[in-house]
């Protein structure tokens, strides 16, 4: 197989298998809670926080990350502000979609907010960090640094990501029809205690391998 059919292959296999992680919590409450768009920049954040650290990878800026005495401090800052995500989203209160006079006295967060949010949630995840860097060495490798043919990989293994992240906005936001207030309450809930545990996760980790 090619470099596009590999990164493809991989592509699919991380949104499918790995792609579990706090990021997906914020993304399918987002889409669900302000709707498709919020969640397609969200999606677009993850893409780029990918991006950049596949960059990084190549430059060896990872292995700021990568040191064991980097590793406590970097932990706890990323369970720390996972655990501040995750009792926002607990507490936020749901507002109807279909009341017109609710949405325009809410005020809806500037665009480049869900970008960001969608950006520091999944580069403030650890494992992501680790995912890449050892994606980055093997793929090398694997082509003997042949730069398009990394390329063409790294492209098309984005690319699929950033692809089914929105197939998941749209199904989210499909489904938003069928869901009451109340349902739409527990779904914050549920992704406020999913990204409260994985903060808790990481910061215990932390001291354990430390």
């Amino acid at each position: 197989m090619g470099p596009l059919i590999e990164g493809i292959i991989l592509g699919l296999t991380l949104a499918i298998f790995f792609g579990f992680g706090p990021a997906l919590f914020a993304l399918l409450q987002t889409t669900i809670h302000r709707g498709f768009f919020p969640g397609l920049l969200l999606a677009i954040g993850i893409f780029l926080s990918d991006l950049v650290l596949v960059g990084l990878c190549f430059v060896g800026a990872i292995q700021i990350i990568s040191k064991p005495e980097n590793n406590l401090v970097f932990s706890i800052i990323s369970g720390a502000i996972l655990i501040i995500f995750g009792i926002i989203t607990y507490t936020r209160k749901v507002q109807l979609g279909n009341n017109n006079d609710s949405e325009t006295k809410v005020k809806k967060p500037w665009s480049g907010t869900y970008i960001f949010k969608g950006f520091f949630l999944n580069i403030a995840n650890p494992f992501v960090w680790i995912f890449w860097m050892g994606v980055v060495v093997g793929i090398t490798a694997n082509y003997e640094a042949n730069v398009n043919s990394m390329f063409i990989f790294f492209s098309a293994t984005l690319l699929t990501v950033l692809l089914t992240d929105i197939s998941k906005c749209f199904a989210s936001y499909k489904i938003k029809k069928l869901l009451t207030p109340k349902i739409m309450l527990w779904i914050n809930r549920a992704a406020g205690v999913g990204l409260f545990l994985f903060g808790m996760f990481l910061i215990s980790k932390a001291f354990v391998t430390f």
